[in-house]
C-alpha cells in the first residue's frame, strides 16, 4: 500500500527519507519541487500535485508549515476539500494551535475522512536520525492504523487520546525546551563575559546533572557560534507564540516563556530569524550592549509580541 507524505521542509524531508529507506512505498509532493530530488532518488514516486498524492494513497502524511499551508494544500473552505480527503486518512504532524486541529479533525470526519494528529517533538537531526518522539491523538482505530508506520521516523511514540490534546502535549514539551534553551544561551554569554574557558564551559556542563541530548548539541552549537539552522527564530518564535496563546486561552500565567518570547522577537529583529534557535545570544548579546548604549537595542515587532 502506498502511503502519501507532502511537506519536504527542514523537518519532513529528512522524515520522508526514513520512510523510503526503510521500505515505505511512497508518493511524495511539495510545493518546491527541487526538494522532492532526493526522494526520487531512494526511489519514492513523485506526484504532480498534493491532489495526485490523495488519489493515489489511502494515508497521508501533512508535515506543512501551518495551518494557512495546510488549508491551501487541502482545498479548505473549497468544493475540492471533501473530494480531497472523503476516502483518506489524513495525519496532521506539523505545529498549529489545538483549535485549528479540533476544527480541522470536525471537517475531515464530516466530509467522510479519517484524522490523527501526530506531532512530533525533536529538530533536524533527531529527524535525519529516525529519533523523534511522536504524540498522537484521534480515533483509536486510526491511531493503531498510524503507529506502526511511524518506526522509521520515530524513536517513541505516545498516545495521548483525543484530539486536540496531542498538540497540547507537544506545547507543553516546547515550552520547557524554549525556556531550557534560551538558559543555556544566557549562562554561555555569562561565562564568555567573564573570561571564562568556553571549551572548559562546555567540559563541565557536559559532566554534571544537567546534560542532556539538547544541551550537549545546543552547547556545542554556542560555543563554536555556529548557528546553522536545525530550528530556526522564526520556528522558535511561532511556536513560543502558539504556547502563549494557548495559556492566555487558559487564563494562566506563562512568565518564562513571555521573557524568552520578547527575546526572540529582538533575535529577529536584528536579522537573524533564518539561523538556529541559539542564535537568541545575539539578542542576550545585544542588551548587554545597551547597557552601555541604550539606543543600540532593536525593538521586537509588536505582531510578534504576546498579548495579555
Amino acid at each position: 500500500m502506498e502511503i502519501g507524505f507532502i511537506g519536504l521542509g527542514v523537518m519532513g524531508q529528512p522524515m520522508a527519507l526514513n520512510l523510503a529507506r526503510a521500505g515505505t512505498p511512497l508518493v511524495v509532493w511539495n510545493r518546491s519541487a527541487d526538494r522532492c530530488e532526493a526522494l526520487h532518488a531512494v526511489g519514492a514516486k513523485i506526484a504532480g500535485s498534493a491532489g495526485e498524492v490523495f488519489r493515489r494513497t489511502r494515508i497521508v502524511f501533512l508535515m506543512l508549515s501551518g495551518g494557512d499551508a495546510m488549508n491551501e494544500v487541502l482545498g479548505r473552505g473549497t468544493p475540492r476539500f471533501a473530494a480531497m480527503v472523503a476516502r483518506n486518512l489524513v495525519v496532521h504532524m506539523g505545529t498549529t494551535s489545538p483549535e485549528y486541529s479540533a476544527e480541522l479533525e470536525a471537517d475531515i470526519l464530516a466530509a467522510g475522512g479519517r484524522y490523527v494528529e501526530c506531532p512530533v517533538s525533536g529538530s533536524r537531526l533527531p529527524a535525519e536520525a529516525g529519533q523523534l518522539v511522536a504524540m498522537l491523538a484521534g480515533e483509536r482505530d486510526s491511531i493503531d492504523e498510524v503507529r506502526p508506520l511511524l518506526k522509521p521516523m520515530c524513536r517513541d511514540t505516545f498516545v495521548c487520546g483525543a484530539a486536540p490534546s496531542a498538540l497540547l502535549m507537544k506545547l507543553a514539551v516546547n515550552l520547557y525546551l524554549i525556556t531550557m534553551v534560551t538558559g543555556l544561551a544566557e549562562a554561555s554569554h555569562f561565562a564568555e563575559s567573564h573570561g571564562l574557558d568556553m571549551r572548559q564551559f562546555l567540559s563541565v556542563l557536559d559532566a554534571g546533572p544537567m546534560a542532556s541530548p539538547v544541551s550537549r548539541m545546543k552547547i556545542a552549537k554556542l560555543v563554536e557560534r555556529n548557528f546553522m539552522v536545525q530550528a530556526s527564530i522564526l520556528d522558535v518564535l511561532k511556536n513560543n507564540r502558539l504556547v502563549a496563546d494557548a495559556a492566555r486561552r487558559r487564563g494562566i500565567a506563562s512568565p518564562l516563556l513571555d521573557a524568552c518570547h520578547a527575546l526572540y522577537g529582538e533575535t529577529a529583529a536584528l536579522g537573524h530569524g533564518q539561523d538556529d534557535m541559539v542564535a537568541v545570544v545575539r539578542a542576550i548579546e545585544a542588551r548587554t550592549d545597551s547597557i552601555l548604549r541604550p539606543s543600540s537595542l532593536p525593538s521586537a515587532p509588536a505582531s510578534s509580541r504576546p498579548q495579555a
